[in-house]
C-alpha cells in the first residue's frame, strides 16, 4: 500500500475540502445533524422545522451540482464516476468535516444494487429519485427469527397475477419512519433451500397493509422500528432481478455496505477531543486520568487501534483499487471497527468515573442550566449505544467464520 496522495489525488482532496469549507451550511458543521434522535440527513428532509429542511435541501444541491450525492455511482446514472481511491478520499473528507451524506440507504446500498441487477424501467424510475432526495428508502432484511441466519426468513410473498402478496414481519429496520420506500427479502417458495427460494423485492412505504412502529433502545432514541406486513400487495414489476433469485441480489447490496473508512475517521476525532478535554481545567478536574496509569495505557491503546482501524480501511480500498474483490478482509474490518468501537465507548466512560453516570446534557437545577456531563456525556451515550455494533450488519460470530473459512481454508464446522 502506497498511503501517500498522488499529486493528481492530493489535487482532488484539496477540491473536496475546499467544496465542503465553501458549501456546507452551518448548522451541520461539527456535526450538527438531524435532531438528536433519529440524526442525520434523512431526518432532516422530513422535520417539521422548515429551516431544517431547508438546511438538508441546500446541502442536498450543492453536492449535486458536483455529481457527489453519489459519487461512486457511474456518470451515465447520475453519479460522478470517482476512481476507487477518489471515492475513499471523498468519504474520509466528508467524514473528518462530520458532513453528513445526502440519500442515506438510497444512494448508498440500493442504488448500486439496482445499477446491477435492476432493468433500464426500474433504473429510470428509481434512481433519479434517489439522487434528488425526492425518496429515501430503508432495508427490510431481518425478522424475529432470522438476524445472522438471514436466510431463515420467514416473511412470505405470493404471486397473485401482476401483484405479490406479503405477509410477514421484519425488525430492526433502520430509519424507516423516515424513509418513503422499502426494499425487502422475502420468500416466495418455501419448499426450496433456504437460500433459495428467496426474492428481493421495492414497494412503497404507503401500501396499504404495510405498518411501521418504533422501537426506543436502551438510550432512548428512535433510530430503528419494527415492520408489519398484512396482505401487502406489491406490483410484480417491482421484483429486483429473479424471483427466487432474490439472495444473490441482497447479497450483492451487503457487499456495498461492509466497507468504509468513516468509522476510523470518527474515533480517531474521539480520541482528539479526549486529549484536548482533559486538558482543560473541567477535564483536569472531572477526569481521572492523572490518577491512573491504567487509564493512560488504555487510552493510548485506543489510539493505536484507531490507527491500525484505518489501515484496514486503506487496505480494503487499495485491493479495490488494484482491481481485487474483498472478501474476508472487509469482515476483518467489520468485526476490529465494530469492538473498537465499543472498547473506545468503554474507556471513555471509565474516565470520568461516576461523572459518567450521567445521561442528560444540561440538566435544570433550580433556575439555572448546570453543566454536569464531561463532553456532554458523549462516551455515555456511546457505551448505550455502542451494544448493537457487533450484531448488526453481521454479528461478530459470523464475521469470524468469515475469517477462518474464507481467509485462514479452515473446515465449516
Amino acid at each position: 500500500m502506497d498511503w501517500a496522495d498522488s499529486p493528481e489525488q492530493a489535487a482532488f482532496r484539496s477540491e473536496v475540502r475546499t467544496f465542503i469549507d465553501a458549501r456546507l451550511p452551518d448548522p451541520y458543521r461539527n456535526g450538527g445533524a438531524g435532531d438528536g434522535e433519529t440524526g442525520g440527513w434523512q431526518a432532516d428532509r422530513k422535520s417539521e422545522d422548515s429551516s431544517r429542511r431547508d438546511v438538508a435541501i441546500a446541502w442536498a444541491n450543492a453536492l449535486a451540482e458536483k455529481g457527489w450525492v453519489a459519487p461512486h455511482w457511474p456518470k451515465q446514472y447520475g453519479g460522478a464516476g470517482l476512481t476507487t481511491m477518489e471515492q475513499f478520499i471523498f468519504n474520509q473528507e466528508m467524514a473528518e468535516a462530520q458532513a453528513p451524506p445526502v440519500g442515506g440507504m438510497g444512494v448508498s446500498l440500493l442504488g448500486p444494487t439496482l445499477i446491477v441487477h435492476g432493468n433500464d424501467e426500474q433504473k429510470a424510475e428509481h434512481l433519479p429519485k434517489i439522487l434528488s432526495g425526492e425518496v429515501a428508502w430503508a432495508q427490510g432484511y431481518s425478522e424475529p427469527g432470522a438476524g445472522s441466519d438471514l436466510a431463515s426468513l420467514q416473511t412470505r410473498a405470493v404471486r397473485d397475477g401482476d401483484e405479490y402478496v406479503i405477509n410477514g414481519q421484519k425488525i430492526w429496520t433502520s430509519g424507516a419512519h423516515t424513509a418513503d420506500w422499502l426494499f425487502a427479502l422475502v420468500r416466495t417458495d418455501p419448499e426450496a433451500p433456504k437460500h433459495r427460494g428467496i426474492s428481493f423485492l421495492m414497494m412503497d412505504k404507503g401500501t396499504p397493509g404495510l405498518s411501521v412502529r418504533p422501537l426506543i433502545n436502551m438510550g432512548w432514541t428512535h433510530g430503528f422500528n419494527e415492520t408489519f406486513f398484512e396482505d401487502v400487495r406489491v406490483p410484480a414489476r417491482n421484483l429486483i432481478g429473479e424471483e427466487n433469485r432474490g439472495w444473490y441480489v441482497g447479497m450483492t447490496l451487503l457487499d456495498f455496505e461492509r466497507s468504509g473508512i468513516s468509522g476510523a475517521v470518527e474515533y480517531r476525532r474521539n480520541i482528539t477531543d479526549i486529549r484536548a478535554f482533559v486538558k482543560t481545567e473541567e477535564g483536569q478536574r472531572v477526569s481521572r486520568l492523572a490518577q491512573f496509569n491504567t487509564l493512560r495505557h488504555e487510552l493510548a491503546d485506543r489510539a493505536i487501534e484507531t490507527d491500525v482501524l484505518f489501515n484496514f480501511a486503506f487496505r480494503i480500498v487499495s485491493m479495490q483499487a488494484a482491481g481485487m474483490v474483498p472478501n474476508y478482509e472487509a469482515s476483518m474490518n467489520k468485526l476490529f471497527g465494530s469492538e473498537v468501537h465499543q472498547r473506545l465507548a468503554r474507556t471513555g466512560t471509565k474516565l470520568f468515573g461516576l461523572y459518567s453516570n450521567i445521561w442528560q446534557d444540561k440538566p435544570i437545577h433550580g433556575s439555572a442550566q448546570v453543566d454536569y456531563a464531561p463532553m456532554d456525556g458523549h462516551f455515555t451515550r456511546d457505551y448505550v449505544g455502542s451494544v448493537p455494533h457487533t450484531i448488526f450488519s453481521g454479528s461478530s460470530e459470523i464475521q469470524r467464520n468469515v475469517i477462518a473459512t474464507r481467509g485462514l481454508g479452515l473446515p465449516r464446522g
